[in-house]
């Protein structure tokens, strides 16, 4: 069986992609810069022109990677199309949304074979929204827990608190939100972010932001280990990585109480969930895990059982591989 999965780079979906190849037989991923979405036409032959049994790919440009007698599985890996999300996006990309990028979407549903989603929540949005009639099967995404695993920390060095952001500096990410709420930290607390997948952007000159840029997928691991816990003050996940790699860490996460998180994160025990934009509610609870050690440790714990029980890599392309023999 020969899978081809047309993806553009610099997101988590490449990463999980990658990872389908990786643990499938026959599965390959066919990469391509973003920039060519700018002239979609020129993704035509990256799908069609290879031979496949299968074509895995997102919702947003599938309809240009359809091949006549091949089926597709098309995978939500976010949705942002909706009014809400309008606040968060500039007005290019709101143009963008709302008119071709929409009806793409709606067409590549039409002419999936199977339509999934990495979370119910991304599920349901999906079907109210574009008022999907056929079943969208949940897969959630899955992490490599052998790679992604807790180490002793060192208790000495506790004087000082890392608080880690892992992502594109976004405002869907909530990266706008960061210098307010280090502001309102104790001075032994301090922000370490990345500049995530896309290795762009800087936040504001404080000395308690330290950037370690663009960090290679390899050393993640030991990123998170190196932190106290994730911030993530998110306005709208598929289903985050950065968070399930966290959580495979043993690092408990601060986040917002929105889409799919709180499929993730249980709140007060395997970390906090705050609304949208409430700086002082984020500033509160990752003042709380700072001054409790056993408290961290506690919901690292339980964040760590949680994904070895339901967001294992293994999981996770046990599903797609059952899917996609089901197709043929």
């Amino acid at each position: 069986m020969k899978i081809i999965s047309p993806i553009a780079t610099g997101n988590g979906a490449f990463i999980l992609h990658k990872r389908l190849e990786e643990g499938i037989e026959g599965y390959k991923v066919e990469a391509f810069n973003p920039k060519m979405t700018f002239f979609p036409p020129l993704l035509y032959p990256i799908g069609r022109a290879k031979i496949s049994d299968i074509i895995h790919t997102t919702h947003d440009y599938a309809v240009f990677h359809k091949k006549r007698g091949v089926p597709m599985v098309v995978t939500f890996h976010n949705y942002v199309l909706d009014l809400y999300m309008q606040a968060y996006s500039s007005s290019l990309q709101n143009l963008h949304y709302q008119t071709d990028l929409k009806w793409f979407t709606k067409k590549s549903i039409n002419i999936a074979n199977e339509v999934t989603a990495v979370s119910q929540y991304t599920a349901n949005l999906v079907e109210s929204e574009l008022n999907v009639k056929k079943s969208i099967k949940v897969i959630y995404n899955g992490v490599d827990e052998k790679a992604f695993r807790p180490i002793k920390k060192n208790v000495a060095r506790k004087q000082n608190i890392k608080v880690l952001f892992s992502g594109n500096l976004t405002t869907r990410k909530g990266a706008h939100w960061l210098l307010p709420i280090l502001e309102k930290l104790p001075s032994n607390i301090s922000i370490v972010y990345t500049s995530g997948l896309r290795g762009a952007g800087e936040l504001a000159n404080h000395s308690r932001f330290l950037n370690v840029g663009k960090v290679p997928y390899a050393e993640m691991p030991e990123l998170y280990r190196s932190a106290d816990m994730l911030l993530s003050p998110t306005v709208r996940e598929g289903l985050p990585l950065a968070v399930m790699e966290a959580m495979a860490c043993g690092l408990p996460v601060v986040a917002t109480n929105c889409s799919s998180l709180p499929e993730l994160i249980d709140n007060g025990k395997g970390g906090f969930l705050c609304g949208l934009g409430d700086v002082d509610g984020f500033a509160s609870k990752i003042s709380l895990l700072a001054e409790n050690e056993a408290l961290r440790k506690e919901m690292g714990d339980y964040n760590r059982v949680k994904v070895e029980e339901r967001f294992t890599l293994s999981r996770m392309i046990s599903a797609y591989q059952q899917l996609f023999v089901e197709m043929i």
